[in-house]
């Protein structure tokens, strides 16, 4: 994006669910407050129930920035549509985050985490805000990574073929 002239809706959209996770990787809580629509929002993080609200959305990012020390996303698989007011993004998460120091004050340990999300934006007055999101953990496929001799022959069933 060279920045010369109008943008359109999907650099606009881009740029604001850039903005969400940049937020929340500095701590930013004011400025992710900001990135929220007024009124009736919800967000869903990996293994808690559904939210609801902008005071329950923003409480629970306070939560999760108070008690972590570090983290990093490095979105790929992202994709974007607008149709009218409203914009969906879908994107994979592949974040790095760390627990508060130790005791000895160095840094806590780091993991590594999958998580697909959907994000949702609506456009207002004063640009593209969340609405919603909702982020699901992605499971490892261990019996894949152990090299399974049998893995082709099963590829045109698909994921069901494996359940």
């Amino acid at each position: 994006m060279s920045g010369l002239g109008p943008q359109t809706d999907i650099e606009l959209v881009e740029q604001a669910n850039t903005a969400l996770y940049e937020t929340i990787e500095r701590g930013d809580h004011e400025a992710l407050s900001e990135l929220w629509l007024d009124g009736q929002v919800s967000v869903v993080h990996p293994g808690w129930p559904v939210l609801r609200g902008r005071g329950e959305v923003l409480r629970s990012y306070a939560l999760i920035m108070a008690n972590t020390e570090y983290i990093q996303f490095f979105l790929t698989d992202v994709e974007i549509d607008v149709i009218g007011d409203t914009a969906l993004v879908t994107c994979t998460e592949n974040i790095l985050s760390g627990g508060p120091a130790e005791d000895d004050g160095s840094v806590g340990p780091l993991i590594g985490q999958l998580v697909v999300a959907t994000n949702v934006f609506k456009r207002t007055e004063d640009g593209w805000r969340v609405w919603s999101h909702h982020g699901s953990p992605v499971l490892a496929d261990r019996e894949d990574d152990e090299g399974d001799d049998d893995a082709d022959e099963d590829e045109e069933s698909g994921p069901a073929g494996r359940l």
